[in-house]
């Protein structure tokens, strides 16, 4: 049988260079929009300064539309005790209160295996690459860490039974 060979590509060599971004006072209204026009899930949310401060997803904004009811309503009741922390955040108008921050997220020389393993244990479908500052340099997506993977693989992994 062939071995699978592991490269040590780094972030850098698979992160997209351009990423999408909002500042932290975007509106729901203009992050829904901008979601559907990028055709992308989440932006990296950027402060002042350029520095990543969060990332606001289609999941943050969703939060907001199913915990909010009328006052004294069962769906806000139900919300207030099952997700106290998205209910909390089912207040914010703008990226800065409906984000999740921090932000996870990676260095352009992080090994690929590296942000693979930080978006598996955080259950987070993209990265946002930041310098050493923490200012946006980039973003890597489960997407790219897939066509990085297919086409770095071994013949023995590739033609190997699933599990």
């Amino acid at each position: 049988m062939g071995r699978v060979i592991h490269m040590k590509a780094a972030v850098r060599d698979v992160m997209s260079a351009r990423p999408v971004w909002v500042s932290e006072s975007t509106s729901f209204k203009e992050i829904a929009a901008r979601l559907r026009e990028f055709r992308v899930s989440a932006f990296p949310v950027l402060d002042a300064d350029g520095r990543v401060t969060g990332v606001v997803s289609e999941a943050d904004l969703l939060a907001k539309e199913a915990t909010l009811d009328e006052p004294g309503g069962i769906r806000g009741t139900v919300a207030r005790f099952s997700h106290p922390a998205r209910r909390a955040k089912a207040g914010g108008v703008t990226a800065a209160g409906l984000m999740t921050s921090p932000a996870v997220t990676a260095g352009p020389g992080d090994t690929v295996e590296h942000a693979a393993w930080l978006m598996f244990t955080h259950q987070v479908k993209r990265l946002p690459v930041v310098d050493a500052g923490g200012h946006l340099i980039g973003i890597v997506t489960q997407e790219d860490f897939l066509r990085w993977a297919t086409s770095h693989m071994g013949p023995a992994a590739a033609a190997a039974p699933a599990a």
